[in-house]
């Protein structure tokens, strides 16, 4: 049989890449990364509210330079069997158009309005707009909020919404219909013309729109407008029903195909989260706990419909038939913050090295320059080096990983970390040692939290930078489960994913289950758990679970 090959494009929070694979083997011909040019630049962010957005013209501009990058590498003839394409992007990272279904940015008028682009997941300006949402949930008598945990969060597709309308009369006049980042890609390179012939996913509206068969889709307009009338309309001017990702939404545009090489006859399958897709290419199964790791985690879970029967899992980012694998219910939760945790601790100890060594004229310009460089990048390795050392009964330092909120178990945007048992002999090493500890703790804060109501847990599974380099924060997260951990072979999971949805949604299988079993990396290496560290951990964690009752209660009540 000749060799079809299929394009998976992950988006992330501060890159994008595409993989070329090869449909029938799994084996991939070339990557390419391209970073956003505007986000690597900090444009329309604010930090100090936590206000992240991110220009539509970056994810084209990646789109375009990372498919055209990888071809490059392939062998010649590759595009002329490229048969498939499809995306994951991260969620949810909504944005309002016009009726064309155009991103309001891409308008000249807009194209300088951060409330006119994306509002990336890490957005939290709308938490009091999520809180309404709560309370109005509360009140109900359909609890809409009953399959996304119970809780709502402002990371949510609502509350973002919500909270631009109320924020910008501009966007407010002008906006028609809001969609999102996973949903517009794969209309944008189809040529679709229209914001209500936008095919909508499955994951994404039903992990955060709240969406659900059994009150015939999203929330009733009679709900939304109890929040707050100004989300009048939008209900009706949005969809009805959902696809999972296997589908085809349509083909490769004229436009595209000429920018790109290609030919029309191109697949362009549904959109999803990254995580969901990046499960599914770390070969998830029932019973496996897929940990997506980077700045934040994703975790991911899929379960039968027997095996899930009535449960309603409280405190996670949502159950959705259909979200992960088809056919099966899928399980979303994960952190707000883990390697954002490391990142905040670099920073904090970057300052005098940056604005001291800067200013120093006991060397020339680009010596400083070199050294500044130099240290900044041995910050973590060295941090590692000396934390690994310490004895876990040294390990005297407690923090909670809440620096960026908490995502599950129970969404409290609203909450701080926190770190304690300080004294005047407290290293930098032993403080890293405590954060690393502390997102091993949240991550099993989510394991317990599935096992409490019924949700099997039989193996774990890593995906992402942090779990393919970093021994210490993979051990150290293994011992405070007391679970084995494999960590899947490929640094691009997410992508090889939504190649397996391209491969499908093409025609070249019949499920995506079948082309996770052909397509899959397989495991690298796999880490097991310490009888003796597991012991001194089951203890510490209580004292984990202790600090954030104090935190939340009493700092934060």
């Amino acid at each position: 049989m000749d060799n079809k090959y299929v394009i998976g494009l992950d988006y992330g929070s501060d890159s994008a890449r595409a993989v070329i694979v090869n449909a029938l083997t799994g084996e991939t011909l070339a990557t390419a990364v391209k970073y956003y040019a505007r986000w690597g630049k900090g444009l329309f962010c604010n930090p100090s509210i936590n206000q992240y957005r991110q220009h539509p013209l970056d994810y084209i501009e990646a789109f375009e330079y990372t498919v055209k990058e990888a071809l490059k590498k392939c062998p010649a003839g590759t595009t002329d069997k490229i048969v498939g394409i499809a995306f994951d992007t991260t969620g949810s990272t909504p944005v309002f158009t016009d009726k064309a279904g155009t991103p309001l940015a891409l308008l000249p008028e807009f194209a300088e309005n951060p409330n006119a682009m994306f509002v990336l997941w890490k957005d939290h300006t709308a938490i009091k707009e999520a809180a309404e949402i709560n309370e109005a949930c509360a009140k109900s008598k359909i609890d809409f909020s009953a399959y996304e945990g119970g809780i709502y969060s402002s990371e949510w597709f609502w509350a973002k919404a919500l909270h631009v309308l109320r924020e910008d009369k501009t966007v407010r006049d002008k906006a028609y219909s809001i969609v999102e980042h996973c949903d517009w890609l794969p209309a944008y390179i189809t040529g679709v013309d229209s914001a209500d012939k936008i095919i909508r996913s499955r994951c994404a509206s039903g992990h955060k729109s709240m969406w659900n068969e059994k009150w015939n889709g999203l929330p009733t307009e009679e709900f939304l407008t109890g929040i707050d009338p100004l989300l009048s309309g939008f209900r009706g001017r949005l969809y009805e029903k959902t696809a999972t990702a296997d589908k085809p939404v349509g083909h490769l545009s004229k436009e595209w195909a000429d920018r790109l090489g290609l030919n029309t006859n191109v697949v362009v399958a549904g959109g999803a989260f990254d995580c969901h897709m990046g499960a599914v290419g770390a070969n998830v199964t029932p019973h496996t706990f897929v940990r997506v790791i980077g700045t934040s985690t994703c975790d991911i879970m899929v379960s039968s419909y027997e095996e899930m029967g009535n449960k309603l899992i409280k405190g996670i980012c949502g159950q959705v038939d259909g979200s992960v694998i088809p056919g099966m219910i899928g399980l979303e939760a994960g952190q707000s913050a883990f390697g954002d945790v490391y990142a905040w601790f670099k920073r904090v100890l970057e300052f005098p090295i940056r604005n001291i060594i800067s200013q120093s004229k006991l060397i020339d310009d680009r010596t400083k320059a070199q050294m500044i460089e130099e240290a900044v990048d041995q910050i973590i390795p060295a941090l590692t080096a000396e934390a690994e050392k310490i004895p876990i009964s040294e390990s005297t330092v407690i923090a909670t990983d809440w620096m960026n909120g908490r995502r599950t178990p129970d969404a409290n945007q609203l909450l701080k970390g926190t770190i304690t048992g300080l004294t005047l002999a407290s290293s930098a090493p032993q403080i890293f040692r405590a954060l690393v500890e502390a997102t091993a703790f949240g991550s099993k804060a989510i394991v317990e939290r599935f096992l409490q109501q019924g949700v099997k847990i039989d193996n774990v599974i890593g995906i992402g930078g942090i779990a393919l380099k970093s021994p210490f924060v993979m051990q150290t997260l293994s011992d405070v489960l007391n679970m084995p951990i494999k960590v899947c072979r490929t640094d691009q999971a997410c992508a090889l994913g939504a190649s397996m949805f391209a491969a499908t949604a093409a025609g070249i299988y019949n499920k995506v289950e079948d082309a996770r079993d052909k397509m899959n990396s397989g495991f690298a290496f796999e880490y097991k758990p310490n009888a003796k560290n597991a012991a001194a951990y089951a203890d510490i964690y209580k004292d984990y679970i202790k600090l954030g009752q104090f935190t939340e209660k009493e700092l934060f009540c």
